[in-house]
């Protein structure tokens, strides 16, 4: 080994050449860059980040490492970013707004405890099988997934193409985020649509996510007066010192740990299954279940995860990275790890669950349970009430979405055929029934709203 795999590198950030992470080869293949990438700098390695240098972290080790500090070492906080607190973070940076959300995501020790603490009493009703939160939320999933199914299903002949990524996997966690917050429907409608313009990034993001920021603001004060039985008003009733600014900025992660990170696991797990035939011949739920650990592990949803900054100048592999730099650590890189690679048989259909898909640390995920929930409802529901489903495309053709943190696909296109249709008879958590071809059917429809004249239209119906 050569000696400058061994030798500390103590040479600045800022004047380091630095290769481009994203790009057509990223997009396509992100795991050929990591092994590009490990074979020239070993765990860590200084990459071009949308014009930002930063350091990627792509050894399992070093990554875990990382994720697991409890000594404070490396920070969330971003004042500890020297490059940002010395100016040189342009203004448009096209990532900034996403980090600049100043909630518990951006936090350390106390402060993120605290936070934290609300957020696990928060979720707890809705994460719980044994409580009434949890099994009506499970009813409305499942009555959120026919809902979608029955839109792909009209003026069919029992037959139909479909984009699943964007009239089913990412429709119905946003359904999903609406109940969790607790909007009014037609209130809760106009901020899912915002919620699709703010994740798309698109050029009226910017306008959505001032629009959502003064919504859950406005849903943060009505919570306070009148609690409901929703993340906001159990957040509060956890953490009564809570401000109002405080439960919005929290408030504003749930688009993105529910809606973004599921709809991706949901995407991700449709595509699995319909790519590998031992999984499709045996749908049962704990196999359903076995397919979302193992598309985590091999397909992460957020590949990488948001900046950490040490305190102090800190060897990582051959560098030393100095305090204040920004560090991307990479789960899906560090997956890729040969380190880490004995572990995931890519031909089986059992898994390990020692990846870090849903993180590590003081900042694992608390939704871990509930996004697992509501992906095997929607796998198993779509498979239910559509036969011969299969992709419209070679799976190595399928579009991804260009991102700097998740890896999800920018359309699922498939061709099905209905199965038996069943007609809802009730309301939500209803039994459903065998019955005609729900085309056909005198099915209860969904509201004739902004979100579902929106889907309608994707199927070229306006």
């Amino acid at each position: 080994m050569p000696d400058a795999w061994t030798a500390s590198i103590p040479e600045p950030l800022s004047s380091m050449s630095v290769e481009p992470l994203l790009g057509r080869d990223y997009d396509s293949d992100p795991t050929l860059v990591h092994e590009r990438l490990r074979r020239k700098y070993g765990p860590v390695a200084p990459v071009d980040l949308l014009g930002m240098p930063v350091w990627l972290v792509i050894g399992y080790g070093e990554v875990l490492q990382i994720l697991q500090d409890k000594s404070e070492i490396w920070s969330k906080n971003l004042d500890n970013w020297r490059a940002r607190a010395e100016g040189r973070v342009p203004p448009d940076w096209p990532v900034l707004p996403a980090f600049e959300v100043n909630n518990s995501v951006f936090r350390d020790g106390q402060a993120l405890r605290r936070l934290r603490d609300a957020w696990t009493a928060a979720l707890a009703p809705f994460q719980d099988p044994a409580r009434p939160q949890a099994q009506m939320l499970e009813n409305a999933v499942r009555k959120y997934a026919d809902d979608l199914i029955d839109v792909l299903a009209e003026g069919t002949s029992g037959t139909g193409w479909a984009d699943l990524s964007a009239q089913y996997g990412r429709p119905l966690p946003l359904m999903v985020t609406n109940r969790l917050l607790g909007f009014e429907s037609a209130r809760g409608d106009d901020v899912l649509m915002d919620v699709w313009r703010l994740l798309d990034a698109g050029p009226d993001a910017a306008a959505a996510s001032g629009r959502l920021f003064a919504a859950v603001t406005e849903l943060a004060a009505a919570k306070a007066s009148r609690p409901g039985d929703d993340i906001p008003s159990y957040m509060l009733a956890a953490l009564p010192d809570l401000t109002l600014e405080e439960l919005a900025r929290e408030l504003l992660m749930l688009p993105g740990l529910v809606a973004d990170f599921t709809g991706t696991l949901i995407c991700n797990t449709l595509a699995e299954v319909m790519t590998n035939p031992d999984i499709r011949a045996s749908l049962s739920q704990g196999i359903i279940e076995e397919t979302v650990n193992r598309v985590a592990l091999l397909n992460p949803p957020m590949a990488n995860l948001t900046f950490r900054f040490p305190t102090v100048d800190v060897k990582v592999g051959r560098f030393v990275i100095a305090a204040g730099d920004p560090v991307m650590v990479s789960v899906a890189a560090a997956h890729g790890d040969p380190l880490f690679g004995g572990t995931a048989d890519p031909g089986a259909i059992r898994s390990t669950r020692a990846h870090l898909a849903w993180g590590a640390g003081p900042h694992r995920c608390l939704g871990q349970r509930l996004a697992t929930r509501i992906t095997t409802i929607a796998v198993s529901r779509l498979f239910e009430r559509l036969a011969h489903l299969r992709l419209a495309l070679p799976a190595d053709q399928l579009p991804w979405r260009p991102s700097p943190f998740m890896r999800s696909l920018r359309s699922l296109p498939v061709r099905f055929e209905l199965a038996q249709a069943r007609v809802r008879t009730g309301g939500p958590g209803a039994v459903d029934e065998p019955g005609t071809p729900v085309s056909q059917a005198a099915a209860e429809e969904p509201p004739r709203s902004a979100l579902w004249r929106f889907l309608r239209a994707l199927r070229g119906e306006r």
